[in-house]
């Protein structure tokens, strides 16, 4: 007869950490996060609450870390650099908008937005591991582009990623006209017309 082989307190704990980022995430999308609960996601994680609050301080924050384990599984960031910068920033908003649109992310990230305007440690936690990866990764795109002469070399680059995000969340954000990856398209179009301007033009 075998040997029996204890359990591995690791595995499972990683296997009960799955299960309840997963549940998090699933619940926001089907009950909204203001009708959230820590017993909701204990239930449909099959672990007990207080196993969920002896890893997480705040509701908030399984839901954080449900939305950055969804995008982590989603692979690797990686910005296109094809030589052609227009090309490049579009397909790139052109995914984010996808992104923002899709309905089980949009349900999470705007959960998330609510949710930081009263938690600084959760906003400082979206910024640091969520929206700054994205920011300097585009950032760096825009300083490629700068050494190549497809840019001005004057440009603040910092602000002109703010220049391409930032209109695509307000819209996002307010709701103030459909977000579509036509509109995304036109972002690019304008602000490149912006960042390839001299100032004696």
């Amino acid at each position: 007869m075998s040997p029996r082989t204890a359990p591995d307190p690791a595995r499972r704990n990683e296997r009960s950490r799955r299960a309840i980022l997963t549940a998090a995430v699933d619940l926001v999308g089907e009950v909204g996060y203001r009708n959230l609960t820590i017993e909701a996601i204990a239930a449909r994680a099959g672990v007990g609450k207080q196993t969920i609050y002896r890893w997480w301080r705040s509701k908030g924050a399984v839901v954080f870390d449900g939305f950055l384990h969804l995008q982590q599984d989603g692979g690797d960031l990686t910005l296109p650099d094809s030589g052609d910068l227009g090309a490049d920033l579009t397909a790139l908003l052109r995914a984010t908008v996808a992104d923002l649109v899709d309905p089980g992310q949009d349900a999470t990230y705007r959960a998330l937005n609510a949710e930081i305007q009263h938690d600084p440690e959760l906003a400082s936690e979206l910024v640091d591991h969520l929206l700054a990866p994205l920011l300097e990764a585009t950032r760096q795109r825009l300083h490629s582009a700068q050494r190549a002469g497809q840019i001005a070399a004057d440009v603040d680059l910092d602000l002109a990623v703010e220049l391409l995000y930032g209109p695509v969340y307000h819209r996002w954000l307010l709701r103030t006209a459909p977000l579509t990856g036509e509109y995304a398209a036109a972002l690019v179009t304008l602000v490149l017309r912006a960042l390839r301007s001299h100032p004696d033009a």
